[in-house]
């Protein structure tokens, strides 16, 4: 008795991995899974055979990929978005040396004959989003405004205008100096924050970089470009000096060197 019962055991297990091979091919276009199920015969009282049965199922998985669009610029606009202006301004520094060309990478700063590589598009994003963020306070088209138009193009009289260089207390006459980076310049947005105060840009080569920006076809409004002609013409002489600005300027020209002290652009 014993025997035939091991003997039909066997014949039911070798039945069970004749109809069911695994391991299943990997080709199929279903999966297979092994289910347990527990039979009593009734020629076994005492013992449980276990066998499986095999179960199609066809997993559904579902994937589902969010993919934010981004740019150059979101980093930025973040920094724009939540008034960290100071990290806003390394940020606009950063993205000019990368828009300039590898060689600008390559030295760390933009040479001024570089911003002509600087695309319209490019140059014209980084400006909107500072006048966005701002309330039209801040960006390089605001500063060629003040510029070009109540200064008449005198970047001294521009850098007292927008409050990158501070007066000092003087009972003779009015001396300014440069703001000290960063601590001097000013971070927040309310009233009293200057018009055309950032983005900060690094004069410590002259200031053609901050010319050769708002000369920039990016900014030359459309039907203006022989207005700027006639401007570039007419400035190029005293852009970078102190002769023919006394009466322009509105300051003692002749005696600009002992108003202001050495020009330290550190930002």
């Amino acid at each position: 008795m014993a025997t035939n019962s091991f003997n039909s055991i066997h014949t039911l297990r070798r039945r069970h991995s004749i109809d069911c091979p695994y391991p299943f091919s990997s080709s199929s276009s279903s999966s297979f899974f092994l289910k347990p199920i527990t039979k009593n015969p009734s020629s076994f009282s005492n013992h449980n055979l276990i066998t499986f049965s095999v179960s199609s199922t066809t997993p559904t998985t579902t994937t589902t990929t969010t993919t934010t669009p981004t740019t150059p610029f979101d980093t930025l606009e973040q920094h724009l978005i939540s008034q960290n202006f100071r990290e806003a301004d390394e940020e606009t520094r950063r993205l000019l040396i990368v828009l300039a060309g590898e060689a600008a990478v390559k030295r760390g700063y933009v040479f001024f004959s570089e911003v002509q590589f600087i695309s319209e598009s490019d140059l014209k994003e980084i400006d909107s989003l500072w006048r966005k963020y701002s309330d039209g306070k801040f960006g390089y088209s605001v500063q060629k405004k003040i510029w070009n138009t109540k200064v008449n193009r005198d970047f001294t009289n521009f850098f007292i205008k927008v409050r990158w260089m501070k007066k000092l207390e003087s009972e003779e006459v009015d001396q300014y100096n440069y703001r000290a980076f960063p601590n001097e310049f000013i971070w927040e947005l309310n009233d009293e924050t200057p018009e055309g105060h950032l983005p900060l840009t690094n004069a410590l080569r002259g200031t053609q970089l901050l010319k050769s920006i708002f000369t920039h076809p990016a900014f030359v409004e459309e039907g203006n470009e022989e207005e700027e002609e006639e401007k570039e013409d007419g400035s190029s002489n005293n852009s970078g000096g102190d002769k023919g600005n006394a009466k322009k300027g509105g300051l003692f020209g002749g005696l600009r060197s002992k108003l202001f002290s050495k020009p330290d652009y550190s930002f």
